[in-house]
């Protein structure tokens, strides 16, 4: 469905970052022009990840570091209303999302490649579609790196966030049995409504002992860590079945942990990291949101508070996606 055009402004909201930390200004900035192979998308919503806090407060690992000034974001989902000369295969007024090419979701004009445009179903509510470029894809990519298959069991660290809120449906919708690790009674109903068969409480519960009794003694098949912390996946080295696969795409705070050699030779098993995932992937993650699969719990809020969101995020205060409107 291609959506009417709009007269495009010349200026437009931005979130500028002057510095780091999670204060941002709201601003006027001008709207940027195309380039030949370019699209003008106007964002429409913006997902906030907690990558954008760690590029924010430029805590390392960062591949690709914030230049300052800048407009920060990454997850970002609109209509294009300009294109480019050079560019064929899309048209004004269709629904795209903005792959993670460029920082610059926390505004509303953005110019991005053809290349890292993503058509959107119709249907899909362009709103869960901005998480799907980055939360959804990366862990539909993790996921699939388990070589996991239907009825085996999945565990994912962190699962109440946007990431493993995301895990946690698709897991379900690809027929594999999820087993959520966070910690908190709100967080376990959350992750229990998001397709989880077992919750353990990494506060409360002894997290070894836990899966290896919901999983018959075995261990899981595949584990994703999306959490930012090294004793998750220290467990999870203790907890995998036999051959099984731990997938990593949340980082310790200094990128290191410890890794017992002697259990990955005499259990066999494969650790690997993943970061995002291919245009194929990202065809099929939208295709279980214009389905109906999944629906991941989004929370909208307005351009302009985006601070509160970041520092809710910090404090690991959000279950599921929190997703900016830029009109607000």
């Amino acid at each position: 469905m291609v959506a009417a055009i709009a007269t495009i402004p010349k200026t437009q909201k931005a979130q500028i970052t002057s510095k780091f930390g999670l204060e941002t200004e709201l601003t006027e900035i001008p709207v940027p022009e195309p380039k030949d192979d370019e699209l003008l998308v106007h964002l429409l919503y913006s997902g906030v990840c907690h990558s954008d806090v760690t590029v924010m407060k430029n805590n390392p690992p960062i591949p690709t570091p914030l230049s300052l000034p800048n407009v920060a974001g990454h997850e970002g989902a609109g209509i294009v209303v300009k294109i480019g000369k050079e560019v064929t295969g899309f048209e004004e007024g269709e629904r795209v999302g903005v792959a993670v090419a460029k920082w610059g979701t926390f505004q509303e004009y953005i110019t991005v490649s053809a290349l890292h445009a993503h058509k959107i179903p119709d249907g899909v509510d362009l709103a869960k579609a901005a998480p799907t470029q980055c939360a959804g894809l990366t862990v539909y990519r993790a996921l699939k790196e388990t070589n996991t298959r239907p009825g085996q069991f999945v565990a994912i660290n962190g699962a109440a966030g946007g990431l493993g809120s995301f895990g946690l449906q698709l897991a379900k919708a690809m027929g594999l049995r999820a087993i959520a690790i966070d910690f908190g009674q709100a967080k376990q109903d959350h992750c229990l409504r998001q397709g989880a068969e077992f919750f353990i409480d990494a506060q409360n519960q002894n997290v070894v002992e836990e899966m290896l009794k919901v999983t018959n003694g075995c261990g899981p098949h595949g584990v994703i860590n999306v959490a930012p912390a090294a004793k998750p996946l220290e467990d999870a080295l203790l907890y995998v079945r036999k051959t099984g696969t731990i997938v990593i795409v949340g980082l310790p705070t200094d990128g290191k942990f410890s890794v017992d050699t002697n259990l990955m030779v005499f259990k066999g098993i494969t650790i690997k990291g993943t970061l995002l995932g291919s245009r194929e992937d990202m065809a099929e993650v939208l295709q279980f949101l214009a389905r109906g699969l999944i629906d991941i719990p989004i929370e909208i809020m307005g351009l302009s508070e985006l601070p509160d969101a970041f520092k809710r995020l910090d404090n690991c205060q959000v279950k599921g996606r929190i997703v900016l409107d830029t009109s607000k």
